[in-house]
């Protein structure tokens, strides 16, 4: 794990998504519109789509308060579609970490409602 790794900025830009991964050898983390910790994960799966086959979305992984026990997650729908999985995973992992904070307390806030 890159948990005690020095972050590499040589890597790529970590105000993106795609980016902080490669500079910091691990996901971002965020604290939610709830008080509760989330990493963000970038996945991808198939869409039935021939034309646009790969759809990518955001996975966040809920952890427990005071330990790393994970007590839930989130799921983005899917937000960027493509021909290929790499295409599909540069595009989504171009997204800032700012649109990424939005998307996770959105979704905390349709959880509630």
């Amino acid at each position: 794990m890159g948990r005690f790794l020095p972050a590499d900025h040589s890597r790529g830009d970590d105000g993106t998504l795609g980016g902080y991964v490669a500079v910091h050898a691990r996901p971002p983390a965020f604290e939610g519109t709830d008080g509760l910790s989330y990493s963000a994960e970038l996945e991808v799966d198939d869409t039935g789509d021939a034309d646009m086959p790969v759809g990518g979305y955001l996975f966040f992984v809920q952890w427990g308060r005071g330990s790393p026990t994970i007590q839930g997650h989130l799921e983005s729908d899917i937000l960027v579609r493509g021909r290929s999985e790499d295409a599909v995973r540069a595009e989504l992992g171009a997204m800032p970490l700012a649109e990424v904070k939005r998307i996770l307390d959105d979704l905390i806030r349709r959880r509630w409602a």
